[in-house]
C-alpha cells in the first residue's frame, strides 16, 4: 500500500515523513524561536496573541489545551488573563517544550502547566477534557489539520471554545507582492543570521503558502463539527484568527 503524499513546503514528502521532519525544523530553532519570532515580524506576533486573548476572554479556573504550543506564548497570556487555571501545552517537539519549561520557571507558573509530547492528530486525552483549545502557528505543520481539529473537537467539553492563530492570505496583490518579497528574501536571511538555520524558516515561509485561505480554512473548521465559526483578519491578512465553538 503507497503512503500518500503531502506538502512539506514546496516539497512533496509522504505523510509518514512529514511530522518527523517538521519536528526537525522546530528542534533545529527551538533556542531561538522566540527571539526570531520577534525580529521576523518586528514584534507585531505579541499584538496577535494579545488580540486572540482579548477575543478569547479567558475566565477564572478554565483548562486550556494549547497544541503545538512549544515555548509557552500562548499559556502565559492565557493564564495571566484568567488569574487562575490550568494549561496542557502539547507539542512534537521536545526541544520546543523544554524551552517553555525554562521560561515558565523562571515567571514561576510551573505549577499551573503540564508539558506532553504528543500529536495533534492523536491527543493522548479524554473526550470533553477541555473547556478551550488553542493552537497557534502550528496547524500548517501538521499533516492531516482536518483530523487535528476533528481531535480539537473530540476533547473539547460541550459549550467548549476552539481558536486558532495563524498566517493566512493577504488579499490585496501589491501588498501580497510587498510580503512575498520580504517572506522569501528576507526571512531565510535572517534565519541563518539569528538561528544559524536558513533551512527551516525557508520552509516556514512556503508552508505559509501551502495552507488555505481564510474562508477555506473556516469551512474546515465548519466541517470539524464546530458551531458559530467566524475570523477577524490581523494586519490585512498577514494572519488571521478564526473561532468555532463545540455547542
Amino acid at each position: 500500500m503507497h503512503d500518500k503524499s503531502t506538502h512539506f513546503g514546496f516539497q512533496t514528502v509522504p505523510e509518514s515523513e512529514k511530522a518527523g521532519r517538521v519536528r526537525g525544523v522546530f528542534g533545529s530553532v527551538a533556542t531561538k524561536y522566540d527571539l526570531m519570532n520577534d525580529a521576523m515580524s518586528f514584534g507585531i506576533h505579541r499584538l496577535w496573541k494579545d488580540a486572540m486573548m482579548d477575543w478569547l476572554a479567558p475566565r477564572p479556573g478554565q483548562h486550556l489545551l494549547d497544541v503545538a504550543g512549544g515555548t509557552g506564548d500562548i499559556a502565559f497570556r492565557f493564564l495571566k488573563r484568567a488569574g487562575r487555571g490550568h494549561a496542557t501545552v502539547l507539542d512534537l517537539t521536545e526541544a520546543m517544550l523544554d524551552a517553555g519549561r525554562q521560561r515558565a520557571e523562571a515567571e514561576q507558573l510551573g505549577g499551573s502547566i503540564d508539558w506532553v509530547v504528543g500529536d495533534a492528530m492523536a491527543l493522548p486525552f479524554a473526550d470533553s477534557s477541555f473547556e478551550v483549545y488553542t493552537i497557534s502557528f502550528g496547524i500548517r505543520n501538521v499533516t492531516r489539520p482536518e483530523q487535528a481539529l476533528a481531535e480539537a473537537f473530540r476533547v473539547l467539553r460541550p459549550g467548549g471554545r476552539l481558536m486558532v492563530l495563524e498566517f493566512s492570505q493577504v488579499p490585496n496583490d501589491l501588498l501580497r507582492w510587498a510580503y512575498d518579497l520580504y517572506s522569501f528574501h528576507i526571512i531565510p536571511r535572517m534565519g541563518q543570521v539569528i538561528a544559524r538555520d536558513r533551512e527551516s524558516y525557508q520552509y516556514l515561509v512556503e508552508s505559509i503558502r501551502q495552507f488555505p485561505d481564510q474562508d477555506g480554512f473556516a469551512a474546515m473548521i465548519r466541517d470539524a463539527g464546530f458551531d458559530q465559526v467566524k475570523y477577524r483578519n490581523l494586519t490585512m491578512g498577514v494572519a488571521c484568527l478564526h473561532s468555532g465553538w463545540k455547542i
